[in-house]
């Protein structure tokens, strides 16, 4: 069955209005007629079966009829990734979202090529890889942050793992060893942490260091490697 995002409440019976984009997706891509029936969420209200009520020139009318699943929220865990090559960014961040980052934050770091970051671009491939994997939200992404600042401000009670090109603890080990709860995944650039970010890094108490293998993996394909780590070793994969 179909499954959309949308930003306002849910509730029975109360009309909900897709974005234009949305409508045209429903009639025109899926070809839903009046009366058939789609999965909605938005992140708060839980999973609701609508159905098409209205079709108009300008959109569409949802009508919600029932919760088929309550809000349940996923692992705290926040993927923190080097601003990289737009396509690269794009993979991470769908798949940051299949795996179940509950937020992903952009990092600037000495070895970071700056380049201009479309956040929209970056929050539709959020929304459309929740809708796709049936999880119950969208993870927020944040704005990119000099690593220097992320770290003086970073959330006490929150672990950081640390995946270090230059080495570190097995990361199954690491992570079962230190336990669940918050936690946060560091990816950095193609070209690596420099020496200072990496001293400071693994100084900080809450930094689990870790090692992704004796290969050097790009920044994309690290962070996939990590959070798959991550979800098996400490995360809600036995749910």
């Amino acid at each position: 069955m179909v499954r959309l995002f949308v930003q306002g409440p849910l509730q029975a019976e109360v009309a909900v209005a897709p974005t234009l984009d949305q409508s045209r997706y429903l009639t025109q891509v899926m070809r839903l007629k009046l009366g058939d029936s789609l999965l909605v969420f938005n992140g708060v209200d839980g999973e609701w079966r609508c159905v098409i009520a209205e079709i108009l020139k300008k959109g569409v009318v949802l009508r919600p009829e029932e919760q088929v699943r309550p809000q349940a929220a996923g692992p705290d865990l926040l993927l923190l990734i080097a601003v990289v090559k737009k396509s690269a960014l794009e993979f991470a961040v769908e798949k940051a979202t299949e795996l179940g980052a509950r937020r992903i934050g952009l990092v600037v770091t000495h070895r970071t090529q700056v380049q201009h970051v479309r956040m929209d671009r970056l929050d539709a491939i959020a929304i459309e890889a929740a809708e796709q994997t049936g999880r119950l939200d969208v993870p927020m992404i944040d704005e990119p942050v000099k690593l220097a600042d992320l770290l003086d401000g970073f959330e006490a009670g929150r672990r950081l793992m640390f995946c270090d090109e230059t080495g570190g603890a097995p990361a199954m080990e690491a992570l079962a060893a230190a336990g669940g709860g918050p936690w946060a995944v560091l990816i950095g650039p193609e070209g690596g942490f420099s020496p200072e970010e990496r001293a400071r890094l693994r100084a900080l108490p809450c930094t689990t260091a870790v090692s992704l293998g004796p290969r050097i993996l790009r920044a994309d394909t690290a962070a996939i490697a990590a959070l798959t780590l991550w979800q098996a070793a400490v995360g809600d994969w036995d749910r």
